[in-house]
């Protein structure tokens, strides 16, 4: 079942389909990850930043549209294998083990699966404003 289980500040990071899905038949498409909050904790020495914990599990050939997040996102690939970029870097192609960075002004162009036919989890750690929200649309 394509579906976020998060709170809805998580759910804001892959809360769009990919592209492809908005060429349905009119009706809301599903979600292409999972999204779900590990945790949110302060960041001691830090007044007013906050570090967020989310495992994402993109649905085979599963995409985000480009966003941003105004914070520092450090990504590490679990499983399967990702397509990420962010505006004016390389496409890269990630397995396990390997690990992606966006800065607080990077715009992130290309967050995809890179199967059509396995899933790929990613866990991801963000360190933002508090009172900021996770994820913001691109602004182009």
């Amino acid at each position: 079942m394509r579906k976020i289980i998060s709170t809805l500040a998580a759910a804001a990071f892959v809360q769009c389909p990919s592209p492809a899905a908005h060429a349905g038949e009119g009706k809301p498409a599903a979600p292409d990850a999972t999204v779900k909050e590990l945790m949110t904790r302060a960041v001691v020495g830090a007044s007013g930043k906050e570090v967020r914990m989310l495992a994402v599990e993109y649905i085979p050939g599963g995409a985000s549209l480009a966003h941003r997040h105004n914070a520092q996102v450090f990504v590490y690939v679990l499983e399967g294998a990702v397509k990420m970029q962010v505006a004016g870097g390389p496409l890269l192609t990630l397995g396990p083990g390997e690990t992606f960075y966006e800065g607080p002004e990077d715009i992130h162009t290309v967050s995809a699966n890179a199967s059509t036919t396995k899933p790929a989890r990613i866990l991801v750690f963000m360190i933002k404003d508090a009172a900021a929200p996770v994820s913001l649309p691109a602004v182009r």
